[in-house]
């Protein structure tokens, strides 16, 4: 009885110790003690191939938003790098021309994991794969594709991706594809399928078999219905948002934000300006306009759009984007002076985005994306080496470690298991 009586009273004793380390503990000492011990997964970050070379790659601290370096400092363990092709015409021409291009960027993915930096990175395929490289102390690569356009309308092709890693496929992007019609075409009411056509319903199935996560984040709200009706797997918005905070396209409403609950898969709230508040990002761009435009005109440097500059040769491309790259970091120091701008999109309305889904659906279909080297980014996570803000103001807004944990990553894993588990009960009858 009296070793019972002690039992008890250091019980209580410790559980009181506990609690007040915890309550003298700040909300940054507690943060950093959550962002250490969960695996953080960013489910969408472009790449070039020319930053997987010999002299040019991630293992250097480079201009890009992702790199070794920087996911080191921002404690970020998981990178899925995407093999992302735009949409070009539905032709054999257009689709072997595309093919050579989605292979690259495989490649160049698999040249970082196996010859560049083999001891630091490891390409993943599983969920059991992040937690044995994480655990190893090596970051994670993953691949997801952006867009089917390139797998054109040999359904074998599918194998193919998912035999060179891809783990996540998207089946259009912005504009309607062979298997899919895209969001675009909100802008003219014009569709080519009325949601998937006949090869993207077969796509759904072949995806099925594989084990290979179905992505809805650039595809249409009917397209994306079609697919949940035919998926026997959850599935996945890589880079989304909630389209009742910012009204755009690529965000899903509280119809298809339901169905994914119902589906069991999990929304990637992306960090990317205008799908967070369009209002403040269009402010804030306006005036950033005008200061990069005064910038130009001072070397004398002419300011063409977009299609403009893809219209160029290769060559006159590159010399383009270099000289732009350069007047950017000249904008951005400037801007980091100035007290007038009206104020960047930031942390705090990314994580709105991820309270109003948590409320509307769960924290269990809830997850983290950035969008980096693809136009994402934010003020407070504007590279992966600010990472750990996120899990900063997670903790300011009262998430627990589990929540966070999940939020991270923990979902994600969790769609990919079931969606391999499907496979593997299909390949098996």
């Amino acid at each position: 009885m009296k070793n019972y009586l002690l039992v008890l009273t250091f019980l209580a004793v410790y559980s009181c110790g506990e609690t007040q380390q915890k309550a003298e503990m700040s909300i940054e000492e507690r943060a950093k003690i959550i962002h250490e011990k969960v695996i953080t997964i960013d489910t969408h970050d472009d790449i070039n191939v020319k930053n997987f070379t010999d002299s040019i790659n991630y293992t250097q601290k480079l201009d890009t938003q992702v790199n070794l370096p920087n996911m080191e400092e921002g404690g970020l363990d998981v990178s899925w790098l995407i093999v992302y092709t735009g949409q070009d015409s539905l032709t054999d021409e257009g689709y072997a021309k595309a093919e050579a291009n989605a292979i690259s960027k495989f490649e160049a993915i698999h040249k970082l994991c196996e010859e560049i930096a083999p001891e630091k990175i490891e390409l993943a395929l599983s969920s059991d794969d992040i937690r044995r490289i994480d655990a190893s102390g090596k970051k994670v690569a993953m691949i997801g594709v952006e867009n089917a356009y390139p797998i054109g309308i040999d359904m074998s092709n599918f194998e193919k991706y998912y035999e060179l890693g891809a783990r996540y496929i998207s089946l259009s992007h912005n504009g309607h594809s062979q298997f899919s019609d895209s969001n675009t075409g909100e802008a003219d009411s014009v569709w080519l399928h009325n949601g998937l056509s006949q090869l993207g319903k077969d796509a759904v199935k072949e995806l099925n078999r594989l084990g290979v996560m179905i992505d809805v984040s650039h595809p249409s709200k009917e397209a994306m219905k079609q697919m949940i009706n035919l998926s026997k797997a959850p599935i996945i918005a890589s880079h989304s948002s909630a389209r009742a905070l910012c009204d755009h396209s690529r965000n899903l409403d509280d119809e298809q934000l339901l169905l994914m609950k119902e589906n069991g898969g999990v929304i990637q709230t992306v960090a990317f300006s205008s799908y967070l508040n369009t209002e403040k990002h269009e402010a804030r761009a306006e005036k950033i306009k005008e200061i990069e435009k005064a910038v130009m005109d001072s070397i004398g440097m002419a300011s063409i759009s977009r299609q403009e500059v893809m219209a160029l040769a290769s060559d006159e491309r590159d010399a383009y984007i270099s000289k732009y790259m350069k007047v950017r970091a000249i904008v951005d120091t400037k801007t980091k002076t100035m007290s007038n701008l009206p104020p960047a999109v930031d942390v705090g309305d990314f994580v709105d985005h991820i309270d109003y889904m948590v409320k509307l659906i769960g924290v269990a279909h809830v997850g983290i994306s950035s969008d980096f080297d693809g136009g994402g980014g934010i003020e407070g996570w504007s590279n992966a080496s600010e990472t750990f803000n996120v899990t900063l103001e997670l903790v300011k807004r009262g998430y627990t470690e589990d929540e966070i944990e999940k939020l991270w990553g923990g979902n994600l894993m969790r769609v990919l298991d079931e969606v391999q588990a499907v496979a593997k009960g299909i390949q098996k009858s």
